[in-house]
């Protein structure tokens, strides 16, 4: 017979009958207990139907100091199969346990010592560490220099100085040749460059294409491991039903069973009682 000799009963002692109830709109299954001859309802605590629960498993497999089973996760919400989330209250009784938690923790200075410092360095290159060095410092960025565009003539000073014109020939020498390349790479790009851009474009359509395939395929795998997990949450939802309401009936019966006894052990002591005072009476009239 099960051990529920810590379940709550009222106070005279009589049997009870269980019957699952889903209470507090919480989406939890709770046991909500009621007094067989008075009906008045009675509660039982959860913990007491994890320590009932804990208490019909086999002894090699329980987990000490808890009630789970060894290599067991406890999933202690099935979204699809609960119901009762917007129920008034829920919500507010909720944010009401969050708070409690919140005001309960105390977090000290270093909780956080445990943890690697981090290394803000790992991404910097010479270029960034100098600009933030410059940032630092407040000093201003440096323009683009356009003095390699520029064709100055030689100062007043240089006029008559042969290889300074020479140095303004080669500048311009330069410059001209820059500008020649430039003008070609423009007649390629008029030529060619039409056709470069289709061919990106196309490249495009079929990085597009890929993604977009892929995408559908996450999707419905999404979809179809949902599906699973609605079925699974279904079937183990009925599955708890059931056992639900088979524990229900055995632990009535115990407590029918209990009651039973308890008055067989008083009509008993009654008995003993009356057989008791008259044997005192017989003892009596003898003398």
């Amino acid at each position: 017979m099960m051990d529920l000799s810590g379940m709550n009963r009222s106070s005279e002692g009589d049997a009870v009958a269980v019957e699952v109830a889903n209470q507090d709109g919480q989406g939890a299954f709770r046991l909500k207990l009621c007094d067989v001859l008075s009906k008045k309802p009675l509660s039982l605590p959860v913990d007491r139907c994890l320590e009932v629960w804990h208490l019909l498993q086999p002894k090699h497999k329980r987990v000490a100091g808890t009630g789970l089973v060894a290599g067991e996760v406890v999933v202690d919400a099935l979204p699809y199969f609960d119901q009762g989330y917007e129920a008034p209250g829920v919500r507010e009784a909720a944010a009401a346990l969050v708070e409690e938690e919140t005001r309960r923790y105390r977090p000290t200075k270093n909780y956080l010592s445990y943890l690697t410092a981090p290394d803000y360095s790992a991404f910097e290159t010479d270029i960034m560490r100098n600009e933030f060095e410059r940032l630092a410092a407040r000093q201003p960025i440096e323009l683009l220099s356009m003095k390699r565009y520029e064709l100055p003539a030689p100062s007043s000073g240089q006029k008559n100085d042969i290889t300074a014109w020479q140095e303004c020939v080669n500048n311009s020498m330069a410059q001209l040749e820059h500008q020649a390349v430039r003008i070609e790479n423009l007649e390629l790009m008029s030529q060619h460059g039409c056709n470069a851009w289709k061919v990106y474009n196309e490249n495009l359509v079929h990085m597009i294409e890929h993604a977009q395939k892929e995408l559908q395929k996450l999707r419905k795998h999404i979809q179809d491991l949902n599906w699973q997990r609605k079925n699974m949450q279904l079937t183990a939802g009925s599955k708890l039903r059931e056992m639900e309401s088979t524990w229900v009936s055995l632990v009535s019966k115990n407590y029918e069973i209990e009651r039973t006894i308890v008055q067989l052990e008083n009509e008993l002591f009654q008995m003993k009682q009356q057989h008791g005072e008259a044997n005192k009476e017989n003892i009596r009239q003898d003398f």
